[in-house]
């Protein structure tokens, strides 16, 4: 399917949707994000996929957005950046309305966008091990395009306890934020991740994709107004001056200057 993705399709119409970059802990690349908006569409389209399952590689389901990719931003023109952020958005949106039902099997830590990437399944099972924050603001960033994902799972309430902080949460309190349905052994997860597939293999494919539709009417609307918002605040970050230094400490192996000990 690409570099940093791979999908497995099975006779039973099961598809698993793999992030596949285990060597940068699956962190979203420019070519991660094509790639999966490309599979996005193309599993959509396909009538022989009845579920898709989102997996990951490796010990990390997604370490977020890659750090690389941003700091690449830091230097662009305000259109490529808007472009850029743009693009994250809408894989976010194409995951999200996603006419077929998708289970996320979140084996390993997720931070920053890989939050948002379980944010966009229709239910998220988790191993008991793993490890989650928002971590953006510890790198003078926002969780801007994935907060409407966020939101809408955990609920505003529940979300301002994890959006800010960046700080971690383990798999027991992210199922109590509603961000995971469930969290099991890590032995456990593939049994747990078929129980969430197959009710589905007995359903009219139709009736599910309607269903889901209708609930995304339902629920806080995520529309074209509400992500382009988010591409101008993640843009907005990436142009300011808290981003630059953060992501420069970051890589530098220090500390920003707003956190103590740091360079002042």
């Amino acid at each position: 399917m690409g570099d940093t993705i791979s999908i497995e399709q099975e006779r039973r119409g099961v598809a698993t949707l793999w992030l596949d970059r285990e060597d940068k802990h699956n962190a979203l690349s420019a070519q991660m994000i094509a790639e999966l908006t490309r599979a996005a569409h193309d599993l959509g389209g396909d009538d022989a996929v009845r579920v898709v399952v989102l997996a990951a590689r490796g010990k990390t389901f997604c370490a977020g957005g890659d750090l690389g990719w941003m700091r690449a931003q830091m230097a662009a023109e305000p259109a490529q950046r808007a472009e850029e952020a743009g693009k994250l958005a809408w894989m976010l949106q194409a995951l999200n309305t996603l006419p077929k039902p998708l289970i996320g099997r979140v084996h390993g830590n997720a931070f920053g966008g890989g939050v948002g990437m379980a944010s966009v399944c229709d239910v998220a099972i988790g191993a008991d091990t793993a490890q989650m924050a928002l971590t953006e603001t510890r790198l003078g960033l926002i969780s801007a395009t994935i907060g409407p994902y966020v939101c809408a799972r955990m609920g505003e309430a529940r979300a301002r306890r994890v959006f800010m902080s960046g700080r971690r949460f383990d798999a027991a309190e992210a199922v109590e934020l509603g961000l995971l349905a469930r969290a099991v052994p890590g032995d456990d997860l593939d049994a747990a991740v078929e129980a969430e597939v197959a009710p589905y293999l007995d359903c009219a494919p139709g009736a599910v994709a309607r269903a889901k539709a209708l609930l995304r009417d339902l629920g806080p609307p995520i529309d074209d107004r509400i992500v382009r918002h988010t591409i101008d605040e993640l843009a907005a970050c990436w142009a300011g001056e808290e981003a630059p230094e953060g992501i420069a400490a970051f890589f530098d192996k220090r500390k920003p200057r707003w956190q103590g000990g740091g360079d002042r």
